[in-house]
Order: structure tokens, then C-alpha cells, then sequence
């Protein structure tokens, strides 16, 4: 067949063709430079080196001189071209893999000589075992460069198994077995015991993955991304529902306009999201904390105050008697006895909660009874619970101990310290590896945290689990 009736070099070669590649003999990596003078660092071979070798085969180049275009070794493209070669098929007459059997005109082998049917069609017999001339052995072109049947002249009429090599579908081969290949666990059974023995009680204990690795980081000797790919495969004996926040997230609800009666609220005027937003560009360096309230079961009864700095995630909980606006008057008008009101304003200089109506007495809240003002309360948008994500997700903490629907009532405010003790004694990723506790460096909040009975707890004694309030 003669070379004009295959297709010639694509566009594709021919611009790439135009580039110059490098070896970066210091650190060993192929450098591409580009027509700009741009240099891209090329790591595995891609889809444009790989037309680049599919038009060298049609144009019966030597491998060695299609390395040398893309600036690979020889063996290598050689490797790539067996690699990610396509199979089609060959003609295998009632399955029979002999490399003559549709030429083969064998009859009587078994000696069976009133039979008239060729033996490559036999259904009694394997001519494999009978037939002398057997081979199953790939065609001989197969086992010289360039290792494919691209431009064999007799390719078309050709019955045995043929390899194709396309450049499409052997970056295509190719990106589907690097991907199959990372989903392997890496790490052979004793490792993953290891892991196992260091991961899994402390999982077992209600302890967030960040809070493990900033304790443990250096004993396990994997990311934990792949932790977490382990742990989905299930090769460490915990799986996917012992990581609460893996199967506990919900799709956001998109936000609803504001009604013009609720942007009306006397409690609301000129402390706004907005408002908020206007004085926090205007003191940068302000400490905003963050505030709600937590139910514990439909009935009224007992509820938690929780206020949350934002630059350390320590969390504070205040439980009260009921839901009431009085009552949260109540819990500030306490902290401020405790500390002083100039010290109250130094670590609750601004407060931003949502719009419940245990918080419409704004006056109360932001002055005490002889007038001075201790703090500044800003409200969330309506149904924009984000506008406050930090303390959200920090409740999470709260009920990995206290389950929704649990009545709050049995407890007491030791049973809150208790309880504040292991949340903010947790490790987070966003903090450094460092708990909320360690990351708080503030001279007065510390001597608050004092007065309060707040200390830190040793990192493997953590427990967020029920275990830990039984009642």
C-alpha cells in the first residue's frame, strides 16, 4: 500500500512540531519552550506529545527520532505505544486462536475420515491438541518497532489481533489507569494496621480527623485526604458514618426576601447586616463575636446561650432557665458583675446574632442599668443563618455530645463547663493545628476563662461523644 494513502501529519503535529524541548538535567524533567519563549514543565506525557508520536508512526519515523521531537527517551515512547495501544480483534473461527485458521483447510485429524467438515469447525474436538501446525503466536510485526498495525499494507485483510495506535484513545487509556492506580491503597496490610490502631479509638471518641492529625500528625504517614479515601473504602474498620460530618451536611435553602414589616423592626433599625458590614470596614482589627441561642427539645425548658469569637473558634455556653429575652439580659448582666464593664467591652466589643425574639431587648443587651454601654449587637439578614457560619458549624460540636431532641433540663451550668472544657480543648485545621484555647492570647479573656472554670483538656483525652454528659 503505498505511504499517500494514509493520512498525513495533523495540524496538531505540525504546530507542536515548531517547539523545542529541553531536558532539565539538574532536578531530571522535560522542559517544552514554546514559540512565546514560555517553558512548560512536562511531567507524564500528554495528549500533544502523543499526536506528536501517532503522526511519526504514519510517517514511518524510527521511534528514536520521534523521542528526540518531544524529548523523551527512546524506551520511553516505545513503553507508551504498548502501553496505550488500542486491540481490535482478529477472526477467530468457533473461537479457535490459531493464526492459519481461516486459511486452514485441515480435515480428519481425529481420524474420523466420514466426516466431511473441516476441523477448525469441529465442535467434538480441539484441533489445539490434534493439529501439528498449531500457533498461536502474534503476527511477527507486532514484535518490532513500531508495535502496532498503523501502516501495515496488509493490516485490512489481515485475520489476527491487531494494535492501533490513536492518540485520543491512549491519553484516554491512558488518564483512566492513572486514575484507577491512586485508588489503590498504597499502603500494605501491618501500615494499615498501624493506622488503624492510632485513628480508630480516637474516631470512636467523637474526634474530628483535623483534631487527630494536629495531635498525631507525624505517626500516620498519610494525608488526610487519603485517610479519608481509606476510611470510604473501608479498609480501616471505621466507615463513613463514624465521621459525622461526612453524611450530615444539607443543601443550603436559597434566601428569601426580607419583608418590608421585618426591615421595620424598631430592634433592627441601623444595626443591620449591612450596618454591621459598614462598621467592621471601618475597624478592621475589631474582635466580632458571634451569638444564639440552642433548643434542646420542643418543650419549654432550659436553653443555651452560645457566643463564639471568631479569630479563635472558642466557644462560650451560658445555660439559662428558658428562651427569654429577660433571661439573656439576665446572662450579660452576670458576665458583666464578673469582669467588670470595661473589660465586658475589650472581649464582647461587637456581637452580631439572628433575629429571634430572645434578642429584641437591644438596649438592655448593648448598655447596662446605670447606662454605660458594654458592647455593640448587630442582627443577620433574614433566613442568612451563613451570615453567622462559624458559631453554626461550631454547634455541630454541641451535638456530637447532646443530641437533638434531648431535653437540656437535667444539666447545670458545670455540666456546660464541662462540656465547653473538650470542645475548645479540639485541635482545628484552621487554626494552625492548634486548639481554640491555645490560639486565645488576650490577657483579659484568659483571666475570663479563669473565672468561668475553663481549662484545657490533654489532646487524647478529648471526648465528644455522649459519654461524656450521661443523664
Amino acid at each position: 500500500m503505498d505511504i499517500s494513502e494514509f493520512p498525513s501529519p495533523s495540524k496538531s503535529f505540525q504546530h507542536f512540531s515548531q517547539r523545542s524541548v529541553k531536558v532539565d538535567g539538574r532536578r531530571g524533567r522535560m522542559v517544552m519552550v514554546t514559540a512565546c519563549g514560555k517553558q512548560v514543565i512536562m511531567s507524564r506525557i500528554n495528549l500533544s506529545q502523543r499526536i506528536v508520536i501517532e503522526s511519526g508512526i504514519y510517517q514511518r519515523l524510527s521511534l528514536t527520532e520521534i523521542a528526540s521531537r518531544i524529548g523523551i527517551s527512546r524506551a520511553s515512547v516505545s513503553k507508551e505505544i504498548r502501553m496505550n495501544r488500542t486491540p481490535a480483534k482478529g477472526s477467530k473461527p468457533h473461537g479457535n486462536d490459531c493464526r492459519f485458521a481461516n486459511e486452514c483447510e485441515e480435515k480428519n485429524l481425529c481420524c474420523n475420515f466420514d466426516c466431511k467438515r473441516k476441523c477448525v469447525w469441529c465442535f467434538d474436538y480441539n484441533c489445539k491438541e490434534l493439529c501439528n501446525k498449531y500457533d498461536n503466536s502474534p503476527c511477527s510485526v507486532l514484535q518490532k518497532p513500531p508495535y502496532v498495525c498503523n501502516v501495515c499494507s496488509r493490516r485490512r485483510n489481515c485475520k489476527c489481533d491487531r494494535f492501533y495506535y490513536m492518540a485520543n484513545q491512549a491519553d484516554a487509556m491512558s488518564k483512566k489507569r492513572y486514575s484507577k492506580a491512586r485508588k489503590k491503597t498504597h499502603a500494605d496490610k501491618d501500615e494499615l494496621k498501624r493506622i488503624y490502631s492510632i485513628v480508630s479509638p480516637l474516631i470512636r471518641k467523637g474526634q474530628p480527623i483535623s483534631h487527630i492529625y494536629a495531635e498525631h500528625g507525624d505517626e500516620i504517614d498519610v494525608s488526610p485526604r487519603t485517610l479519608y479515601r481509606y476510611i470510604d473504602m473501608g479498609c480501616l474498620k471505621v466507615n463513613n458514618f463514624d465521621l459525622r460530618r461526612k453524611v450530615s451536611y444539607k443543601q443550603r435553602k436559597k434566601k428569601r426576601e426580607e419583608s418590608e414589616a421585618f426591615q421595620n423592626q424598631k430592634f433592627r433599625q441601623t444595626r443591620t447586616y449591612l450596618d454591621f458590614v459598614t462598621y467592621i470596614e471601618k475597624h478592621p482589627e475589631i474582635n466580632v463575636v458571634e451569638m444564639d441561642t440552642v433548643k434542646g427539645c420542643r418543650e419549654q425548658g432550659k436553653r443555651m446561650l452560645t457566643l463564639l469569637f471568631r479569630k479563635t473558634n472558642l466557644m462560650l455556653i451560658m445555660l439559662m432557665r428558658d428562651g427569654k429575652a429577660a433571661t439573656v439580659v439576665e446572662q450579660f448582666d452576670y458576665l458583666t458583675s464578673l469582669v467588670g464593664v470595661e473589660n465586658f467591652r475589650k472581649i464582647f466589643p461587637v456581637i452580631l446574632t439572628d433575629n429571634g425574639s430572645e434578642f429584641k431587648y437591644t438596649q438592655e443587651l448593648e448598655k447596662t442599668d446605670q447606662g454605660e454601654r458594654r458592647t455593640r449587637l448587630f442582627y443577620c439578614d433574614p433566613q442568612a443563618s451563613w451570615q453567622k457560619a462559624q458559631l453554626e458549624k461550631n454547634h455541630e460540636y454541641i451535638r456530637y455530645v447532646l443530641r437533638k431532641g434531648k431535653s437540656f433540663n437535667p444539666y447545670t451550668q458545670d455540666n456546660m463547663v464541662l462540656l465547653m472544657n473538650h470542645i475548645n480543648s479540639t485541635r482545628r485545621e484552621k487554626l494552625g493545628g492548634k486548639s481554640p484555647f491555645e490560639a486565645e492570647d488576650r490577657k483579659e479573656v484568659k483571666l475570663f476563662l479563669k473565672m468561668l472554670g475553663l481549662h484545657t483538656i490533654p489532646s487524647d483525652e478529648v471526648n465528644l461523644n455522649p459519654t461524656l454528659l450521661t443523664k
